[in-house]
């Protein structure tokens, strides 16, 4: 294994993200990485984008996908022991988010790395207070809970050799694996300095199905959870105030609160919805996920003495 690590995209018609991702590494302070693009189909540019960039090719057939299946393939294509994982429509914001997400692996009881996440402009205002909720402006190396993201993560080969991505939740498979690291006494680490942009450009449905599909995995993880009626609009009004005033301290309520309300009713009725079809999470992990954290809020004075990568024009038209 001679390079330092290697990085999985998971990708599917990705042309208008994937080539800011893929720039976004070749200006990495860390460029001994072995690139693998897991495609399920893709029928535009995506698989000749990754080729411009020397990217080892994994196919998937579409009728055989799931989030946990192409992780699988892809991590089994990995020629290292430390593997990136990447969604292709992120980008990351500093040249060393590669550096600085492999950091804590020096530490040989660290299995899971995830790093902090950002909308750009454009993203729906709720979401934009959803990353700000889950990625802090603090890292934390021994996190007691097993939140994560494959969107901006990374892992040791050598322990999904002996615990793959489930490949039958229908997502999630992110918090099954670092659920099953934490009970083996291993630790997960979160790097708020290995910054990513998320470009999420779903429709209003489409955030319902999202977060359905990840109501019915929770339950599945943890059985024995519920996430009542009663919690369903509990969770929608406390959320939908805790962005009103936000957007009111950002002088964005006019144009925001109609978006605010429909995200976020399309979120909880979405996770309610899920919940029914197929639970349990810990009182811990509810809060973690769901309920606003007045002391977690994104300091405005946030500030890295990294210059962050200037992307050329070329690579996509998403605005950072």
């Amino acid at each position: 294994m001679s390079k330092r690590c290697a990085i999985v995209i998971r990708a599917f018609n990705e042309e208008r993200h994937l080539g800011r991702l893929l720039e976004g590494i070749s200006h990495q302070t860390t460029q001994d990485v072995q690139i693998i693009l897991v495609d399920s189909g893709s029928t535009d540019r995506t698989v000749d984008i990754a080729r411009e960039y020397q990217a080892t090719i994994v196919h998937i057939d579409p009728q055989d996908f799931t989030f946990g299946r192409s992780l699988n393939l892809g991590i089994a294509a990995a020629e290292t022991e430390l593997v990136l994982i990447a969604s292709a429509h992120v980008y990351p914001v500093y040249p060393d988010w590669i550096e600085e997400m492999l950091k804590p692996f020096d530490d040989p009881a660290v299995a899971l790395v995830y790093g902090k996440q950002r909308g750009v402009e454009g993203s729906h205002f709720s979401e934009q207070q959803i990353f700000k909720h889950w990625y802090g402006e603090r890292s934390n190396p021994t996190q007691e809970h097993p939140f994560c993201n494959n969107a901006n993560s990374a892992i040791r080969k050598s322990l999904w050799q002996k615990n793959q991505f489930s490949e039958s939740l229908p997502g999630l498979e992110d918090l099954a694996w670092a659920k099953w690291a934490l009970e083996n006494q291993f630790r997960i680490a979160y790097v708020a300095h290995a910054e990513i942009k998320h470009v999420h450009q779903e429709s209003w449905q489409g955030i319902k199905k999202r977060y359905l599909r990840e109501g019915m995995a929770f339950k599945s993880i943890y059985p024995h959870e519920q996430f009542t009626f009663l919690e369903f609009i509990s969770t929608f009004l406390k959320n939908v105030l805790s962005d009103f005033s936000a957007a009111t301290q950002q002088k964005a309520f006019l144009t925001e609160w109609r978006n605010i309300v429909r995200f976020r009713w399309q979120q909880f009725h979405g996770t309610y919805l899920g919940y029914k079809r197929s639970g349990p999470l810990t009182w811990q992990l509810k809060q973690s996920f769901y309920y606003p954290n007045q002391n977690n809020r994104s300091s405005d004075g946030f500030y890295r003495q990294v210059e962050p990568i200037h992307y050329s024009n070329k690579s996509d038209k998403i605005d950072s």
